[in-house]
């Protein structure tokens, strides 16, 4: 069983908390930190929560907990983490890890330091259909993966301190990249390096500092690319999508927005539909259970086991600290307008990884571009030859 303190009472922290307590049954929230001993109480009250603090340190000091999970603005992530480690409590934090690579790497060092267990939350990650696609990749299903895309897009958040990026760190790229370049690491492979990225993001319809669009490209290693594209003014919802090709086949995924649950409704269902829907009317497309279809379920379950058992789960804050560095470049790439290296101070997976090769024997003589049956049933079949370089097509009825 874990007791839990739970930092933070606003949106995120409610999801949190819903999971929790819906999960296993035997984990509990038995206190929570807010900023405000208002929203502190009425926390408390829906979740039925026995203890509530406004002092962080007294909340993650409570001597009745074992394990802190930060649902606080960025700003306060690193803060609350430092004092968990010291406290030498299990800690699991929301994204993005830190406000910068520097601050993900200190916080790396502090949980490390401490032998203090520490989890990343990217729920996005732990989604029932990205997991399933995991598993396609690592079955080899679709041979080696050589390029990935994920989409985030919605209206914008929904709390004040996203849109100063004093508090925040930055815009659409440090809120909602930071799911897609991990969703992505985990179909390329997290074991292979990022080498360097090129991002343009820009402030197109908000009045604020930072960039509610951007795009985002990261190339690995093995020569394997990524793209990201993020935005704060995409009218409609939240929309949610991967691609992934590799050598042997590609998959899509549609995590959100298009359901599979679809409703039009004339007069309005007068409440909450789905996270970041913008009408209660006309088409609707609500979600059945939207703590497991947005991964809180899974991530919870595989972080309170790795606790237990003594092992770590599938997104530590090492993986954050990663992320971090991948954004950092981001943002000065958007600046200079070039390609930027990843600078990583830390790296644990894989050095020296040869750039993939896909070319395929047809015979002695040539290599195999392309099989393809055209209109009239002949099959063509595309070839270079070894030799010369020269490309060539045969015809087989």
């Amino acid at each position: 069983m874990r007791k839990i303190t739970m930092l933070g009472s606003g949106f995120i922290a409610g999801f949190y908390t819903m999971s929790i307590h819906g999960l296993r049954s035997r984990d509990r929230i038995i206190s929570v930190y807010a900023r405000s001993q208002e929203k502190g109480e009425k926390f408390a009250r829906e979740w039925g929560i026995p203890k509530v603090y406004t002092d962080m340190a007294a909340a993650i000091n409570d001597p009745e907990t074992d394990t802190i999970v930060v649902g606080l603005p960025n700003h306060l992530h690193k803060e609350a983490i430092l004092l968990a480690a010291k406290a030498g409590k299990a800690v699991l934090c929301t994204k993005p890890l830190g406000m910068n690579a520097k601050d993900a790497k200190e916080i790396l060092e502090a949980v490390e330091k401490a032998g203090v267990f520490h989890g990343y939350m990217e729920d996005l990650v732990y989604t029932p259909k990205t997991q399933k696609a995991l598993q396609y990749i690592r079955a080899g299903a679709l041979g080696t993966p050589m390029w990935a895309r994920s989409r985030e897009t919605h209206p914008g958040p929904h709390s004040d301190w996203f849109w100063d990026s004093s508090l925040s760190g930055g815009g659409a790229i440090i809120d909602l990249a930071c799911h897609c370049i991990e969703i992505t690491r985990n179909y390329i492979g997290k074991d292979i390096r990022p080498v360097e990225v090129v991002c343009w993001a820009d402030t197109l319809m908000k009045p604020i500092e930072a960039e509610d669009n951007a795009v985002g490209m990261i190339r690995y290693e093995n020569g394997a690319m990524a793209q990201f594209e993020v935005s704060w003014t995409f009218r409609g919802g939240l929309d949610l999508r991967d691609e992934v090709s590799g050598t042997e086949g590609s998959m899509r995924l549609d995590n959100f927005l298009r359901t599979g649950f679809e409703i039009f409704s004339a007069t309005g269902s007068e409440g909450y539909v789905s996270e970041k829907a913008e009408s209660d009317k006309g088409w609707l497309f609500p979600v059945g259970d939207e703590v497991h279809e947005l991964g809180y379920n899974n991530m919870f379950t595989d972080m309170f086991n790795a606790i237990e058992n003594g092992t770590p789960c599938q997104e530590t804050f090492y993986d954050g600290y990663i992320v971090n560095a991948i954004m950092d470049a981001c943002y000065k790439s958007v600046q200079t307008k070039r390609w930027e290296p990843v600078e990583l101070e830390i790296w644990r997976g894989r050095t020296n990884v040869p750039k993939m090769s896909t070319l395929k024997d047809y015979d002695e003589y040539h290599w195999f571009v392309k099989e393809e049956v055209m209109p009239d049933g002949f099959i063509k079949i595309i070839l270079k030859e070894k030799a010369t370089g020269k490309i060539v097509q045969r015809l087989k009825s």
